[in-house]
């Protein structure tokens, strides 16, 4: 990512990242701000400037460092060196948290962080895992920080735990060298390159993601795969088909061998529906009154009937393709 503007908190100057960061973009535009929670001039522009504002980045420093229970492939998930995307995917849960306002943001305190993590991790009796990436794509940030190569080195000297983050991006050779020691895990999220061409702005193609989880097993990274979000358009089990059938070809027999699977179906809202409209009018319409159904304060999940012919068809679909790879949930 190259921005076109950088907005940040004058405090971020005095960490080293801040400082990293002001040389590195020395020939972009610093706009000084209080807090990078709320910028004005950006919480009050159109939603026609969505993609625009994507190219911005937020340098500050991040206050809460509040972990959350989480019972799926981690105990917590962690405030971590990032929040919001430079991607447009069309579904983006960020952008029920953030609005128009989804932009990449850095927080410069990785030190802080990363001190909480390795006590937290040893001070357990247990091995936890720590969800680094829940705010953000990892692997993307990294190309910018190298904040990714750090943290895997960094906590590789914790007693016993391990991190894990999903991506949507193929950028690996960097962390491939690494001394992860095993307490790493990455997890690849995967759809039809049809929904990733059409939905999915901005991020890998499905042969770069397939090529990147490959690589990442063969250097001794433990691997996961998301199918997310699952998207039931007119034709989806065909491409659904298409891409199980593509993950049997191309996975390698290792990486088969101790991959795991999550399934996520879409969920969406007013939110999405506002912003896609105006900045994407020439986009696919995701708002199927046919198949969605209220939850709640302006959001929207496939109707229960629906959900479940979709369980249906990947548990007999990945049963036979990916025989013997756990699903570990479907929501």
């Amino acid at each position: 990512m190259q921005p076109d503007i950088i907005y940040y908190e004058p405090a971020a100057l005095n960490y080293y990242l801040g400082s990293k960061l002001k040389e590195k973009f020395s020939d972009v535009q610093w706009i000084p701000i209080e807090n990078h929670n709320n910028i004005e001039e950006l919480r009050t522009k159109s939603n026609t400037e969505f993609a625009r504002m994507k190219r911005h980045l937020i340098i500050g420093v991040r206050k809460s460092l509040k972990y959350t229970p989480n019972n799926k492939v981690s105990d917590f998930l962690v405030p971590y060196t990032s929040s919001g995307c430079s991607a447009m995917c069309l579904y983006c849960y960020l952008v029920c948290n953030y609005n128009k306002c989804s932009y990449l943001r850095l927080f410069v305190n990785r030190e802080e962080m990363m001190d909480k993590l390795l006590k937290t991790a040893n001070q357990s009796d247990k091995d936890l895992v720590f969800e680094i990436g829940s705010n953000s794509d990892m692997v993307l940030e990294n190309t910018i920080t190298g904040n990714l190569e750090w943290t895997i080195e960094y906590f590789a000297r914790s007693k016993n735990g391990a991190i894990t983050f999903p991506t949507k991006f193929d950028m690996v050779d960097r962390l491939l060298s690494l001394d992860h020691k095993g307490k790493t895990i990455m997890r690849m999220s995967v759809n039809p390159e049809k929904i990733i061409r059409n939905v999915e702005f901005g991020t890998s193609p499905l042969k770069d993601r397939i090529r990147a989880m490959n690589q990442m097993c063969e250097a001794g990274y433990k691997v996961g795969m998301l199918i997310a979000p699952v998207i039931f358009l007119d034709n989806w089990m065909e491409l659904y088909s298409e891409l199980i059938d593509r993950l049997s070809d191309e996975l390698t027999q290792k990486t088969k061998h101790q991959l795991f699977i999550e399934i996520i179906f879409m969920t969406y809202s007013f939110v999405h529906a506002a912003i896609n409209r105006e900045a994407f009018p020439n986009a696919i319409d995701l708002f199927d009154k046919s198949l969605l159904t209220g939850r709640g304060r302006g959001k929207y999940w496939y109707k229960e009937e629906v959900r479940a012919k979709g369980e249906e068809f990947f548990r007999d679909k990945l049963s036979k393709k990916l025989k013997g790879i756990p699903i570990l949930y479907i929501v």
